[in-house]
């Protein structure tokens, strides 16, 4: 290929490159090209906004809210005692005056009442207490866990649309470039080889778009459950702002994180309702061993010793066994599982608590090693590679080695990105306190 021929087949692709070097200016917050190609149908929301509206309209949050009336009313139930019980017996056949209802002579009633002891009912209604305290707990979980996805979701959406932005510019100057490679490639002017070297760069950047396609298709599905919302949306986020929560460290150190976590963290706490949730139960199953008694006064007309006689009445188990062995020997099991898993959600919350601080740390030092100088000189580099490129200073094979490193740096860098803000945002998770002073908590 003649150096006549590349120059002609650069000014081709001019218009395209000015796209591409915008993509350069890595120091600058925003570029026309990046939000020109973010422009999509949907609606813009902060996440601010996207918080506001998922607590409002999230159908799992408004589901999980009918399990604590429920634990409620499972209170109320349990306060509630056995009805009195009112017999009645009357003459339905009188022999000796062969008399059917013969009701004048003969009548009997008798009232009684169910009164239970040992404090069985107490102790079903302390237990029942102690399930609606555990439904809050699993309301407050699936709160956390729900806002989490949807930060994450939000977070991840973002720096995907600039991946694919980025991708789409890089794709556009490599097509236009094929495009004039096989125009000239007709004329004889260029080699099949250099033809197919293009061709199989813009196979591999078209394979990434479709995959970062996809990958935001699925988050805007997921962001459109949490919400409760049929329009995709748009993270209405600046360059900057995103850049500022980059920059965020966290305000305690490690060992504090995790006092905090076994504070607030809703899975833990759920644990420790667990293990006094079964305590009440065993002392309630206990308590069932205890026999009720059944107290009352009867009215005899003639059937007793004396005419029109009344008797008090009393009725109870033998308690010749424990009726409620079985029960309470499950209920213990139960009690020492939930007392293990106190421990293993200790540790389970400490070992994801610091490997979480970890990878945080590891990412924020490896990301902020590379100075705005480093940016720069990308920059001034990929300018001089594409100089020497129309000079015919440098081959074909050349150039696209280098296009093909800078591609890979610069997507590497929205993923250093992304799981910055994501192990930051699993912190605060984690802790369900804001470990970070973003101006995107509330």
């Amino acid at each position: 290929m003649t150096k006549r021929t590349i120059i002609f087949l650069l000014l081709l692709n001019s218009a395209a490159f000015a796209q591409q070097k915008a993509v350069t200016a890595l120091s600058q917050p925003e570029h026309t090209a990046t939000k020109t190609m973010l422009q999509s149908a949907g609606i813009k929301m902060t996440l601010l906004e996207c918080e506001e509206a998922f607590r409002k309209n999230n159908l799992s949050l408004l589901a999980q809210q009918y399990d604590i009336s429920q634990a409620e009313a499972d209170v109320i139930q349990a306060k509630i005692w056995e009805l009195p019980q009112l017999e009645v017996a009357v003459n339905g056949y009188d022999p000796q005056n062969k008399k059917a209802f013969h009701v004048g002579a003969s009548k009997d009633a008798s009232i009684s009442q169910l009164l239970y002891l040992g404090g069985k009912k107490r102790n079903e209604v302390e237990f029942a207490r102690s399930n609606v305290a555990l439904s809050k707990l699993q309301f407050s979980q699936l709160l956390a866990s729900l806002r989490a996805q949807l930060r994450t979701t939000f977070y991840s959406l973002y720096f995907e649309q600039h991946k694919l932005a980025d991708i789409n510019i890089q794709l556009d100057y490599l097509n236009s470039l094929l495009t004039a490679y096989k125009e000239e490639g007709k004329k004889g002017n260029v080699s099949l080889r250099d033809q197919v070297r293009l061709q199989t760069m813009a196979i591999d950047l078209t394979n990434e778009k479709t995959s970062a396609t996809n990958t935001i298709i699925g988050m805007q599905q997921q962001l459109r459950v949490l919400l409760s919302n049929q329009e995709d949306v748009l993270p209405n986020l600046s360059d900057t702002e995103a850049d500022r929560e980059l920059a965020i460290k966290p305000t305690m150190g490690i060992d504090k994180v995790f006092d905090l976590a076994l504070e607030n963290n809703a899975d833990y706490q759920f644990a420790l309702k667990t293990a006094e949730s079964s305590q009440l139960f065993t002392k309630w199953q206990k308590s069932l061993n205890t026999p009720d008694i059944n107290l009352g006064i009867e009215y005899s007309q003639n059937g007793g010793t004396f005419h029109n006689e009344l008797n008090l009445k009393a009725a109870i188990p033998l308690p010749l066994w424990k009726q409620n062995k079985g029960n309470i020997i499950k209920a213990k099991y139960a009690e020492e599982e939930a007392k293990k898993n106190i421990e293993v959600q200790r540790q389970l919350l400490e070992s994801q608590i610091r490997s979480n601080y970890q990878s945080w740390e590891n990412q924020y030092n490896q990301y902020f090693s590379i100075t705005a100088d480093d940016l720069h000189n990308i920059a001034v580099v990929y300018d001089g590679v594409f100089s020497n490129f129309r000079k015919g200073n440098i081959s074909l094979v050349e150039f696209t080695d280098f296009m093909d490193s800078y591609r890979i740096s610069i997507l590497k860098l929205y993923d250093m990105k992304k799981e910055i803000i994501l192990n930051a945002e699993q912190l605060n998770y984690l802790a369900q306190t804001p470990i970070f002073n973003s101006s995107h908590v509330n």
